[in-house]
C-alpha cells in the first residue's frame, strides 16, 4: 500500500486522538499509539477481515493488543473504523464506568477481543485464538466450504517479549505450526526504564527463528508499503507462525520521541501542542477529526459488510450441504450445550474407593461424544492428571484431535485456554498439579476478569499426595483462588460429587477450577443422596442428627474424615451434622435462608480442610474451630502425612468435642 495524503491524514488522526485522550485524562500511554498508528491503520483499513457493524462475526480476523497499555491505539482505531465506540467514549478515557478503560477489557468495549495489560498475557491468548481457529477449521471445513478461515493478528512490545510467558507461548505456537498467527513487534528500542540495551539485548529475531517462526523485519514503521508486504508474506506462510519486527519510534512526532519519557504519562499541554504542530493539526483544538479522514476510515464498515455477507452466503450453502455440521457450528458458537448431554454423565457405585482425578477422567470419557467442544490437555502431566481423550488424536499430529500436549508451560497453557475460550466454539481446559497453579495465577486472574468459559483441572490437591513433599503439596492455593472474583471453585468429596461438579461447570459457564485428589476416596451412595442437587447449592447436609450439637464442615478428601468423626462423636453421645461444601462460590450464591438451614447460627461449627485456615472463620465464627494447615506439608506416604498432621477422625472428633463442651 503506497502511502497517499489521505492515508497519512487518517494515520495522523489516530495519533492525535491518542494524544488528546491521554492529555484529557492526564494519564495513559501515548508513546505506542504515536509509533504504531500505521500498523493499526493498515490492519483495520485494508488487511484484516472484520465487520465493525457485527464485531462478533464468527469468521472475523482477531486482533490482540498484547501491549495493552497502548489502549488508545485500539480505542481510537475502533472509533474511526466504525465500531460501537464514540468520540465521547474517547473523551472519557480512563474514567469510572467509561467504555475506554486504562487497559482493554473483553466484554466491555465493542471490538476488544481479549483483556490485556499484564504483559505477555495477550501473546499467550493470541496463541490460544490461533489454536482454536486451526482446530475448528479441521473440525468443520469441507472441500469448497472453508467456513472457518481467519487469522489472528497480535501487536506486542518489548515488555511482552521480556515476560517468560511469551517464551512459553511462542515455543508452543511454533511446535503446533500455527500458520495463521501473525505477531507484529513494536521494536522501538525503549522500555519504561530506558533504552532496551540496559535490560534486553538478546537477538529476538534468532529467538523466534529457533521457535520455528517465520521472521521478517521492517526497518521503518512509517513505511506502509513495506509493512503491508511483510503481512502479505506472513499470510502466505502456512505452517509457521509469523513474527514481523517493525522498527518504530516511540512517541513519533512528539518532542519526547525516542525516549522513555513518552511511554507512560501525559505529555503536558506544551508538548502536546508541539506534537500537533508536527503533524499539521490545529494546536488549540482537541479531538479534531477531519471529515476526509473519518470517511476514509469508515470504508471498513462497507468492506466488512461485504465480507460478512459473502461468508453468510457461503455458510448458507454449507448448511444446505452439511446440515448437521452447520447446526453444531451454530450451537457451539452460541455457547449452548446439546440437549440431554448430561445423561451421559456416569454415576459411581460404592463398591470401591476412587480418586477424584480418576472419576474426572471417566466423566470426560463419558461425555466425549456429547460435548464435542470439550478440548484441551495438560502441562506434560496427562498421565497424572488423567485429562486425555484416549480415543482422539493429538492436535500436533491432527488439528482435528482434541488433545493438546502443552508441555511444561503452565502459564502459557492457561493463557492459551483463555484465548480458546473467548474465541468461541470450544469449552477448553488446561490441567496440572494444583500446586503449580501458582505458575499460572496471572492467567487464572485474567480468565476471571473476562468471565471466560475456561476450565482448569488441578489434581494432587493436598498433602494427601504424600511422598513428593512440601514443594508439591498445596496449602494456600484453595484460599488464594477462592479469593478471585468470578472464579468458581470445586473441591469434590468423591467420584459422584466430581461428576456433579463437571456437569455444573459446563452448565454454569465462566472460569472454573477443580481441585481433585490423587488418593482414593470412599464413594458417597448416590441412591441415598441427591448429590447433584447438593453440589448445585455449593454445600449440603450429608449426614444429620435430630438436634445437632456441632456442625462439621468439610471439603474434598476431608469429608470422609468428618463422617468418621461423626461416628466417634455419636459413640460419645454427641450429635453431629456433617456438611459437604464442594464450592464456596456456589454456596455464597444461595439465599440466606438456605445457607442458614445448612449452617444454623446457634450450633457451633468445626471446619475440616487440608489447607490454609484463613477464610474459614466466616463460617465457623469466633466460637468455632478449624482443623487445617497453617504450615507446609511433609514427605511420606499420603496416609501417614494426613494422620501426622491431624486429619483423622479421632483428632477431628476431639476438636469437635472441645468446642461443644467449652
Amino acid at each position: 500500500m503506497v502511502s497517499t495524503s489521505i492515508d497519512q491524514l487518517s494515520i495522523d488522526t489516530l495519533r492525535m486522538l491518542a494524544v488528546d485522550s491521554v492529555e484529557k485524562a492526564r494519564s495513559g500511554h501515548p508513546g505506542a499509539p504515536l509509533g504504531c498508528a500505521p500498523i493499526a491503520y493498515l490492519l483495520f483499513h485494508k488487511l484484516m477481515k472484520h465487520s465493525p457493524a457485527h464485531s462478533r462475526w464468527a469468521d472475523r480476523d482477531r486482533f490482540v493488543l498484547s501491549n495493552g497499555h497502548g489502549s488508545m491505539l485500539l480505542y481510537g482505531t475502533l472509533f474511526l473504523a466504525g465500531y460501537k465506540v464514540t468520540l465521547d467514549d474517547l473523551k472519557s478515557f480512563r474514567q469510572f464506568g467509561s467504555k475506554t478503560p486504562g487497559h482493554p477489557e473483553y466484554g466491555w468495549t465493542d471490538g476488544v477481543e481479549v483483556t490485556t495489560g499484564p504483559l505477555g498475557q495477550g501473546f499467550g491468548m493470541a496463541v490460544g485464538l490461533a489454536i482454536a481457529e486451526k482446530h475448528l477449521a479441521a473440525t468443520y471445513n469441507r472441500p469448497g466450504f472453508n467456513v472457518v478461515n481467519h487469522h489472528t493478528y497480535m501487536l506486542c512490545g518489548d515488555g511482552d517479549l521480556m515476560e517468560g510467558l511469551s517464551h512459553e507461548a511462542a515455543s508452543l505456537a511454533g511446535t503446533l505450526k500455527l500458520g495463521k498467527l501473525i505477531a507484529l513487534y513494536d521494536d522501538n528500542l525503549v522500555s519504561l526504564d530506558g533504552p532496551t540495551e540496559w535490560s534486553f539485548t538478546e537477538d529476538r529475531y534468532k529467538r523466534f527463528e529457533a521457535y520455528n517462526w517465520h521472521v521478517q523485519r521492517v526497518e521503518d514503521g512509517n513505511d506502509l508499503e513495506a509493512i503491508e508486504a511483510a503481512i502479505v508474506s506472513a499470510k502466505a506462510e502456512k505452517d509457521r507462525p509469523s513474527f514481523i519486527a517493525v522498527r518504530t519510534v516511540i512517541g513519533y512526532g512528539s518532542p519526547r520521541a525516542g525516549t522513555n519519557r513518552v511511554h507512560g504519562e501525559a505529555m503536558g499541554p506544551a508538548d502536546a501542542a508541539a506534537t500537533k504542530k508536527f503533524f499539521g493539526f490545529p494546536e488549540d483544538q482537541s479531538f479534531y477529526v477531519p471529515d476526509d479522514a473519518l470517511a476514509n476510515w469508515r470504508k471498513a464498515v462497507e468492506r466488512g459488510a461485504v465480507q460478512e455477507a459473502e461468508w453468510n452466503d457461503l455458510f448458507a450453502s454449507y448448511a444446505s450441504a452439511f446440515p448437521e455440521l452447520a447446526g453444531e457450528f451454530e450451537r457451539t458458537q452460541a455457547g449452548k450445550l446439546r440437549a440431554g448431554w448430561e445423561k451421559a454423565i456416569p454415576s459411581f457405585g460404592t463398591e470401591k474407593p476412587m480418586a477424584t482425578r480418576n472419576a474426572g477422567q471417566q466423566v470426560m470419557a463419558s461425555i466425549f461424544n456429547d460435548v464435542p467442544e470439550l478440548f484441551g490437555g495438560a502441562a506434560d502431566l496427562t498421565a497424572s492428571t488423567k485429562t486425555i481423550f484416549k480415543n482422539s488424536p493429538h492436535f500436533a499430529d491432527d488439528p482435528g484431535g482434541r488433545n493438546v500436549f502443552f508441555g511444561v508451560r503452565e502459564l502459557g497453557m492457561c493463557a492459551a485456554v483463555n484465548g480458546m475460550a473467548v474465541h468461541g466454539g470450544l469449552r477448553p481446559f488446561g490441567s496440572t498439579f494444583f500446586v503449580f497453579s501458582d505458575y499460572a495465577k496471572p492467567a487464572l486472574r485474567i480468565a476471571a476478569i473476562m468471565k471466560a468459559n475456561s476450565l482448569f483441572v488441578f489434581t494432587h490437591d493436598s498433602i494427601g499426595l504424600g511422598e513428593d513433599g512440601p514443594t508439591h503439596e498445596p496449602i494456600e492455593h484453595l484460599m488464594a483462588l477462592r479469593a478471585v472474583p468470578h472464579m468458581t471453585d470445586f473441591r469434590p468429596a468423591d467420584a459422584n460429587e466430581t461428576a456433579a461438579a463437571w456437569r455444573l461447570a459446563l452448565e454454569r459457564g465462566g472460569p472454573t477450577f477443580f481441585a481433585l485428589t490423587r488418593q482414593d476416596l470412599p464413594v458417597i451412595d448416590a441412591s441415598k443422596h441427591d448429590i447433584y442437587g447438593g453440589v448445585s447449592k455449593g454445600a449440603y447436609v450429608l449426614e444429620d442428627a435430630a438436634h445437632p450439637q456441632v456442625v462439621l464442615i468439610a471439603t474434598g478428601s476431608e469429608v470422609s474424615v468428618a463422617l468418621g468423626a461423626a461416628k466417634l462423636l455419636a459413640a460419645d453421645r454427641i450429635t453431629a451434622r456433617v456438611v459437604s461444601m464442594p464450592s464456596w462460590k456456589v454456596f455464597e450464591e444461595q439465599s440466606a435462608e438456605y445457607r442458614v438451614s445448612v449452617l444454623p447460627a446457634d450450633v457451633p461449627k468445626l471446619a475440616v480442610e487440608a489447607g490454609a485456615t484463613q477464610g474459614w472463620w466466616k463460617y465457623v465464627g469466633t466460637g468455632g474451630d478449624v482443623v487445617g494447615l497453617d504450615r507446609f506439608g511433609a514427605s511420606a506416604p499420603g496416609k501417614i502425612v494426613m494422620s501426622e498432621l491431624g486429619f483423622t477422625p479421632e483428632n477431628v472428633a476431639a476438636r469437635a468435642n472441645k468446642i461443644v463442651k467449652q
